[in-house]
C-alpha cells in the first residue's frame, strides 16, 4: 500500500522519468532529470524496494562512510517532488532511476499507482540513443507518444516502432493502457562519442521539455558546459582525418535532409523560445524558480542523495536497434527524429534608429515621384542603391 503522509496536494502535477542504462546513451536522459532535481531542490518522497527489481551482481551497492560509520546505497528508483513557482505555480515528480532487471510490468504498475494517488496529469519520460547524427550540428530530438489525439494536439509524432525496447517503451505503453497520457522525449547522441557525459545532449531534451510543459527551466551551467563539450570534440576529431572526413560527411547529410525544415514556422518557433527566456520575472517567485522552504515538509528517503550507484556498461551502436542506419530515426525507438534543439538561443535583431530629415532653413529640392519597379512592381526611392522601400 502506498503511503504519501509526508507529499502536500500538488497543483497540476506532471511526472518526468529517465533511467540509466540501455535507454540513456551519454547519460543525457538521467542527467536531465539530475539537473531539475538540483536546480529546483526536489524532495525524495518514496523509493523503490531494490529486492524487487534489480540484480545485485549487474548493478552492485555501492559503501560509503558517514562520519566514520559504513552505510550502503542499494541501487533503485527514487521519486522525489519540486515545486516550480511563478503566476502559475506547477509541481513536477521526478522519477530517477536504473532501467530494472527483472518484473518490469510490476515496476510499472507501481510507478503507475503513484501516478494516480499524486494526480498526475501526464507522464513524460526522457531517453537517449545512439545515432548517426554529426556533433556539430543542433542535437535532433524527437516526442513521441502511442495516443493518436495527444499526438495531433501536441504535435506530436504517433509512434510506429517495431523491434527490441527498453523500460521507456514499456512505461509508455503501460501509462496508454492505464489512460495516462505519456509522451517519450528522445535524443540522438552521436555514436562515435556515446561516452558520458553528454551536456549538448541533456540541454536539448531541457529544451524540448521547456516547450511540451510550458515551464521555464533554469540551465545554469549546460549552455557552457555544452560548448566546451563540442570545442574538446572538435579538436579531437581534428586529429584523425578519417573522423574528420566522416564528421563531413555526416554534415552534408544532414544538412540536406534538413533543408526544407529551414522554414519560417522552424525559424517562428526558435524566436519564441528566445523571447519567452527573455522575459522579465526571473527572480524569485518568476517563472521557472523553486519556492524555497516549502509550506509543507516531504518525506525522505533515508538511503537517497548519497553516491551514485555504478552505471551499467554503455551500449555500443551494434547493441541499439538500427544505430548503423543512414538516418538518425532509424537508431533507436522513435521513428525518425525531427527538429533540431539548438544550444545557443538566437541573437535578437537591432534596432533601427529613424532617418533625420533635413535642418530648418535648409534648401531642399522637390523630392521626385516614386517609379515603379518594373521586376518587382513595388514603389522604389530614388538613392535606395537598387534596393526596394522598406
Amino acid at each position: 500500500m502506498i503511503e504519501l503522509e509526508g507529499v502536500p496536494e500538488l497543483i497540476d502535477p506532471v511526472m518526468v522519468a529517465a533511467f540509466e542504462g540501455w535507454n540513456d546513451a551519454g547519460d543525457a536522459a538521467s542527467t536531465a532529470v539530475a539537473h531539475l532535481d538540483r536546480e529546483w531542490k526536489g524532495e525524495v518522497f518514496a523509493a523503490l524496494d531494490a529486492e524487487d527489481y534489480y540484480d545485485f551482481q549487474v548493478n552492485r551497492p555501492t559503501v560509503f562512510l558517514e562520519n566514520g560509520v559504513r552505510k550502503i546505497t542499494w541501487p533503485t528508483t527514487r521519486l522525489s517532488v519540486v515545486r516550480v513557482g511563478g503566476e502559475k505555480p506547477r509541481d513536477l515528480v521526478l522519477v530517477r532511476g536504473i532501467e530494472p532487471s527483472m518484473r518490469w510490468r510490476s515496476f510499472c504498475n507501481e510507478l503507475l499507482a503513484f501516478a494516480h494517488e499524486l494526480g498526475v496529469e501526464m507522464v513524460v519520460i526522457l531517453g537517449a540513443l545512439l545515432g548517426d547524427t554529426p556533433h556539430t550540428r543542433p542535437v535532433p530530438v524527437s516526442g513521441v507518444t502511442s495516443d493518436p489525439d495527444l499526438a495531433r494536439t501536441m504535435d506530436l509524432e504517433e509512434t510506429r516502432y517495431e523491434g527490441p525496447t527498453g523500460i521507456v517503451g514499456i512505461l509508455q505503453e503501460a501509462c496508454t493502457h492505464a489512460g495516462v497520457p505519456a509522451v517519450s522525449l528522445w535524443a540522438a547522441v552521436p555514436h562515435y562519442v556515446s561516452q558520458p557525459p553528454n551536456p549538448k545532449a541533456t540541454l536539448a531534451l531541457l529544451n524540448r521539455l521547456e516547450d511540451l510543459i510550458g515551464l521555464r527551466i533554469p540551465l545554469g551551467e549546460l549552455p557552457e558546459d555544452a560548448r566546451a563539450w563540442q570545442v574538446g570534440v572538435d579538436q579531437l576529431a581534428a586529429e584523425d582525418s578519417e573522423v574528420a572526413e566522416y564528421v563531413q560527411t555526416l554534415e552534408e547529410a544532414r544538412d540536406t535532409a534538413e533543408l526544407p525544415e529551414a522554414s519560417g514556422e522552424a525559424i517562428a518557433r526558435e524566436f519564441e523560445r528566445y523571447l519567452r527566456r527573455r522575459e522579465p520575472g526571473t527572480g524569485p517567485g518568476g517563472p521557472g524558480v523553486a519556492m524555497e522552504g516549502g509550506d509543507t515538509p516531504f518525506l525522505r528517503d533515508p538511503g537517497s542523495g548519497r553516491t551514485r550507484p555504478p552505471k551499467p556498461e554503455q551500449p555500443g551502436p551494434e547493441a541499439v536497434p538500427g544505430a548503423e542506419s543512414e538516418t538518425p530515426g532509424d537508431a533507436g525507438e522513435p521513428d525518425a527524429p525531427e527538429g533540431a534543439e539548438g544550444t545557443d538561443a538566437p541573437e535578437g535583431a537591432a534596432d533601427e534608429s529613424p532617418g533625420t530629415g533635413p535642418e530648418p532653413g535648409a534648401e531642399t529640392e522637390p523630392e521626385p515621384e516614386p517609379r515603379a519597379d518594373t521586376e518587382s512592381g513595388t514603389d522604389t526611392e530614388p538613392g535606395a542603391d537598387g534596393e526596394s522601400g522598406k
